[in-house]
């Protein structure tokens, strides 16, 4: 079984929530230790113990195989932008040995596994491995910069070990709490800022682009050029045609191609892009148009999530109609 980005990790932590047969957020909240005094932490810190202590209780039901310190090395490893440090093979193989280990300890019959038959052994380093590269790592990534990796798992294993943590639940989330309404904050100016940018450099280059001999711009700011006539029929708005294309930003990056994935596409013109949907009506079977198309017909203040079209980026197609299907 090929296992996707976070795989054999991800399936343990179904594996560890389903034990009880209720979800570890669902369970009832022990009593709070008194917290140790936290004012000398800094920010990075806080949070640190903050996200240690949800790592703490997600994985609260298999503590007792993981090696903290491998775990530790391979998100570390993560940060460095580096290669997992386990396969996704071995990683495979470990969440195997798990899952099957802790059905044998809950008393559970397992394929293939004789009753009362002694559970595989685990190698908690893998184990270790599986989770910091495959769910802890790729998980806090993006936050490497604003965490401290030792509060982090300090908090972890003084949770595993049931020490007094520097910081209650109620206190670790309100952190969280804080700490991801500022990054939203921060994410919505930027895309603001960036949705701006990207709208008046748009402008400019239409402005400019309809005044080249050949260039057509409709009523609603699309903009096309006839590279290869047709003769064959037109689509309606409401059609599902079949086509090859490639969609540019207007810097020149490739973002889409049916030419680099060897294979024309099929859909429906109204489950497109509104420049898509006027633009491939004008187009006569057998033709080739090159469009440009404004944020607000395209992806819109929006962008594409993760990337790569920002929030009103303007985009260049270019579309060859093969046919209309029936």
């Amino acid at each position: 079984m090929k296992m996707g980005m976070r795989g054999a990790a991800a399936s343990v932590l179904i594996l560890a929530m389903g034990t009880t047969g209720v979800a570890l957020s669902q369970q009832p909240a022990a009593a709070p230790a008194a917290a140790k005094e936290t004012s000398n932490l800094n920010s990075k810190q806080k949070l640190g113990y903050a996200i240690g202590g949800d790592v703490a209780r997600s994985l609260e039901a298999i503590k007792t195989h993981i090696d903290l310190a491998a775990m530790r090395e391979a998100v570390q490893a993560t940060f460095d932008g580096k290669q997992p440090l386990i396969t996704q093979a071995d990683a495979q193989k470990t969440d195997t040995a798990l899952r099957t280990s802790m059905a044998i300890a809950n008393g559970q019959q397992v394929p293939g596994q004789a009753p009362g038959s002694a559970p595989p052994k685990v190698d908690n380093r893998q184990v270790g491995l599986m989770l910091g590269s495959y769910m802890v790592g790729p998980s806090l990534a993006e936050l490497k910069g604003d965490i401290e990796l030792d509060a982090l798992f300090d908090a972890v294993k003084t949770a595993f070990d049931g020490g007094q943590p520097k910081l209650s639940q109620e206190e670790g989330a309100a952190i969280l709490q804080s700490f991801m309404a500022t990054k939203q904050a921060e994410m919505q100016a930027k895309a603001a800022q960036l949705g701006q940018t990207n709208r008046q450099e748009g402008n400019a280059f239409l402005a400019k682009n309809k005044t080249v001999p050949g260039v057509v711009t409709t009523a609603s700011g699309l903009q096309y050029q006839v590279i290869r006539p047709g003769s064959g029929e037109r689509p309606l708005p409401s059609s599902k045609v079949k086509v090859n294309y490639e969609g540019k930003l207007l810097d020149g990056t490739v973002f889409d191609s049916s030419y680099q994935r060897g294979q024309p596409v099929e859909f429906g013109l109204d489950q497109v892009i509104k420049g898509w949907t006027e633009g491939v009506s004008l187009m006569p079977v057998g033709s080739k148009y090159r469009f440009w198309i404004p944020g607000e017909l395209a992806y819109g203040e929006n962008g594409t999530q993760g990337g790569p079209i920002g929030p009103n980026a303007t985009l260049t197609f270019d579309v060859e109609l093969i046919s209309v299907q029936p």
